[in-house]
């Protein structure tokens, strides 16, 4: 019998942390998990405290690690702690070798990175750690020892299709497939008035409200863009970005010799969760397996960038370098969660990243503390300019 393996969740009460549970939940002797760590939603982190029993669990800030003591009374030891500080001890903790990094936002990079920097198995299921860091983040890897394992569908599509050392040797291209999200082929000035609910309402995946925005802005496959480049070392000149409307082919590998290698599955977290967690294994993920003779087509196009704004900038950015991926996700950042805030129309998220890029520019960051500067300051930059800006003038704008 294989020896358990004991496991943190950062960000545990999320698409990705709940999909990660239901497979632990599938294989509870294999699996055992030791942190939990959730941003606000305590009620949800209380009952996975009961069922999972963690040894200990992060929360945002004190007044809600207080909430989870009055809800737990004294029916558990669990740890409870708090901040930023707490959620980077707990990732680097050796006693849980296992990392799902499931953290949205730039929140993710610190935790992210301490668990890489302590050598363990992390599995990254959060794009900004790779988009805001690059190659530092995967020269820190190798230098500790660590495995990285993408989470992303078409990211762990592309390491499956990839030999089995994870060269590029042959590799010519490597093919992201997008959905096109609840939006597509919808012309970009028709789009002004989309509501949140609208935007999150995608028609395969189930995401949380922040990566259901960037799907539908197809901002989400550009960042992909940015972090596959990082991932497998490859330029971005040499990743091509395929509309693919039914989700089933998760994304390609072509080689050099004419081959294509893909992978596919129905659109369900759980399978890419389940490969990484039993890598170099298998196990069984609890998705509906896909029906093949139940497939009457599959569509591939190329994406319209004229009318996906926020796509054209991302892969402009991805070219650019330097500064740019830093910028151009902190602009998105805050730009989406105004946008899921009611404060600014849905077509105005790419007027915002595009002034940020304008403005801010520069080498690539040699650090993850002038990451996190740039990172800070791009966000009170956009914070400014949106206080600045009534609603009539953004719709001028626009």
């Amino acid at each position: 019998m294989e020896d358990v393996q004991h496991i943190s969740i950062l960000g545990s009460t999320g698409s990705v942390g709940t999909s990660t549970l239901d497979v632990v939940r599938r294989h509870s002797t294999q699996y055992r998990v030791d942190t939990l760590t959730a941003h606000t939603q305590i009620e949800l982190l209380h009952s996975q405290i009961l069922e999972f029993k963690p040894r200990v669990v992060v929360v945002a800030d004190a007044q809600r690690a207080q909430a989870l003591r009055d809800l737990l009374s004294d029916s558990s030891s669990v740890d409870i702690r708090y901040g930023p500080a707490a959620l980077a001890d707990v990732a680097a903790d050796e006693r849980s070798p296992t990392v799902m990094s499931a953290i949205v936002g730039a929140a993710g990079l610190v935790p992210t990175l301490a668990a890489v920097q302590a050598g363990k198995k992390v599995l990254i299921a959060n794009k900004e750690p790779l988009v805001m860091t690059g190659d530092l983040f995967m020269q820190t890897a190798h230098k500790a020892g660590a495995t990285v394992l993408p989470i992303d569908s078409e990211h762990n599509a592309i390491f499956q299709c990839l030999p089995s050392d994870q060269s590029l040797s042959g590799v010519a291209k490597l093919h992201l497939t997008a959905s096109g999200g609840p939006f597509l082929g919808r012309e970009w000035s028709s789009l002004s008035g989309m509501t949140a609910s609208q935007a999150c309402a995608h028609p395969n995946w189930s995401m949380g409200p922040k990566i259901s925005v960037d799907s539908a802005t197809m901002m989400n496959k550009g960042l992909e863009l940015i972090e596959a480049s990082a991932l497998f070392s490859i330029t971005p000149d040499r990743i091509n970005i395929v509309v693919h409307p039914q989700s089933i082919i998760h994304s390609l590998v072509e080689y050099v010799d004419g081959s294509f290698l893909a992978q596919l599955g129905s659109p369900d977290m759980k399978i890419p969760i389940a490969h990484a967690l039993a890598w170099p294994s298998r196990c069984e993920s609890g998705a509906q397996t896909l029906s093949l003779s139940a497939i009457s087509r599959l569509d591939f196009h190329e994406p319209d960038l004229a009318n996906i704004p926020c796509l054209a900038l991302a892969i402009q950015a991805a070219k650019a370098g330097g500064l740019a991926p830093i910028v151009l996700n902190a602009a998105n950042e805050i730009a989406v969660d105004a946008f899921l805030n009611d404060k600014i129309m849905f077509t105005y998220i790419p007027v915002l990243i595009e002034a940020a890029l304008e403005q801010f520019s520069g080498p690539v960051a040699q650090d993850v503390e002038a990451v996190l500067n740039i990172d800070n300051e791009v966000r009170r930059w956009c914070e400014g300019r949106l206080s600045s800006v009534t609603q009539s003038s953004r719709q001028a704008q626009l």
